[in-house]
C-alpha cells in the first residue's frame, strides 16, 4: 500500500526536478528546454471535473501572460487510455498533454491530485506549489485564484504570498 511518505516533497525556492516526456503525438518535451518562461507544471486527468474547470481558467488567464507562461499539462492516471486523453485533449483545445504511463514524473513531483499545479521560474525553481483556487468540498466558489496570483507575482517581480495551497480534485490513479 502507498503512503504519502514514499512520494517525493518538493521545496519552495529548490529546483525542480527535471523530466523528459512524450506528448500524445510522441513528441518529447523537457522541462529544462523551458527555461526562460515560467512553467506551470500541471497534473491533469480528462476525467476529472475539477480539471475542465481548471482548463477553462487557464484558457482565460494565458492570454494574458502572452509567451512568457508555458502549461505543461501531465496526465498520470494508469486508467486513462492514450485514446481517451487524445479525444478530451482535442475536444479542449489543448496544444499538448505529455503522458507519463508509470506516472514517474507524478511520484517524483509528490502529486496526488488533478489538478495539481507547480509553478516553476525561468531559472528552473520552484515558487508556487499546489490548487489552482480555494475552491474545496464545502467552498465551490473561490475567492482566491492561488496559481492565477502567482503567476502574476513573477511575472512583477516578486514572490508568491502564498507560495504553498491545497490541491484539490481528484485522487491520481495508480497502478502497479
Amino acid at each position: 500500500m502507498l503512503t504519502y511518505s514514499e512520494f517525493s516533497s518538493l521545496t519552495i525556492g529548490k529546483p525542480a526536478p527535471d523530466f523528459s516526456l512524450v506528448d500524445l503525438q510522441g513528441e518529447p518535451h523537457t522541462l529544462s528546454e523551458l527555461r526562460g518562461r515560467l512553467v506551470i507544471v500541471y497534473f491533469w486527468s480528462a476525467e476529472c471535473p475539477s480539471v475542465e474547470r481548471a482548463d477553462q481558467l487557464l484558457e482565460e488567464w494565458l492570454p494574458a501572460w502572452g509567451k512568457r507562461v508555458v502549461v505543461m499539462p501531465i496526465a498520470s492516471n494508469s486508467n486513462e487510455s492514450p485514446e481517451m486523453l487524445a479525444r478530451v485533449a482535442f475536444d479542449r483545445s489543448l496544444p499538448v498533454v505529455l503522458r507519463d504511463a508509470g506516472h514517474h514524473v507524478a511520484d517524483a513531483y509528490g502529486a496526488l491530485t488533478t489538478p495539481q499545479m507547480y509553478l516553476i521560474d525561468e531559472n528552473g525553481v520552484l515558487r508556487y506549489q499546489g490548487g489552482i483556487d480555494d475552491t474545496n468540498f464545502r467552498n465551490r466558489t473561490p475567492l482566491h485564484f492561488y496559481l492565477r496570483e502567482a503567476v502574476e507575482s513573477l511575472l512583477a517581480g516578486r514572490m508568491p504570498d502564498p507560495a504553498e495551497s491545497p490541491p484539490y480534485g481528484c485522487t491520481i490513479v495508480r497502478f502497479k
